[in-house]
């Protein structure tokens, strides 16, 4: 991923790496204070107090709290992606490998309720002005999925599997969060829509 991609900074060069270290203090700051206490214990500027840059500072990478949590939520995705390259799924078909890989990521969420519950507000609260942090997010979820399908030329029929699985995981972890789904309610319904991965590829094999 390119080092600028996912900063809310107006200026779209590169980030230099000392700019990239104070980058990942401030994410790092801002998924402590999260786990810690929720959408609510961060503040922009115990933030910048954590990760010991300036209140003006943190405001030029992430204009608000809503970018810097979905930013936050991408970076913890991107992570995820890392440890799932070095542990792949071992399901025999693409569907059971995204529904494994999907599970494994939600139970990370699962392990830090707070934080989870911080930034799946913060993606529902985004407006149209933390688009480019939104799609970040979307476009890490969809690289974890068609890493686990085996997939990187994926036909367009694919692409809406992949995106309605998107908005199935999205969904339930909502509810999981809101306390009206078990995980057992949540893994049925992640199994049940990577399905469409199957149906998508009988398609492409007629």
């Amino acid at each position: 991923m390119p080092a600028h991609a996912s900063t809310s900074r107006s200026d779209t060069s590169p980030l230099t790496e000392r700019q990239e270290e104070r980058r990942r203090r401030i994410l790092r700051a801002s998924a402590q204070l999260a786990g810690r206490g929720g959408f609510d214990a961060v503040q922009m500027r115990e933030v910048a107090e954590a990760s010991q840059v300036a209140l003006g500072t943190l405001y030029r990478y992430f204009p608000s709290k809503i970018h810097l949590l979905v930013a936050t939520m991408q970076d913890q995705l991107e992570h995820m992606h890392g440890t799932l390259r070095r542990k792949p799924p071992a399901g025999e078909t693409a569907a059971e490998r995204v529904a494994e890989t999907l599970m494994r990521a939600f139970r990370g969420l699962q392990r830090e309720p707070h934080l989870a519950d911080a930034m799946v507000r913060a993606l529902t609260f985004a407006d149209r002005s933390v688009s480019p942090e939104v799609d970040q997010v979307s476009r890490q979820t969809t690289a974890i999925i068609l890493d686990a399908m085996g997939r990187d030329d994926p036909t367009p029929a694919q692409l809406s599997a992949v995106r309605v699985i998107e908005h199935t995981w999205h969904a339930a972890l909502i509810s999981w969060l809101s306390g009206r789904a078990s995980i057992a309610q949540v893994k049925v319904d992640i199994e049940t829509v990577c399905r469409l991965i199957d149906l998508t590829e009988d398609e492409e094999g007629r």
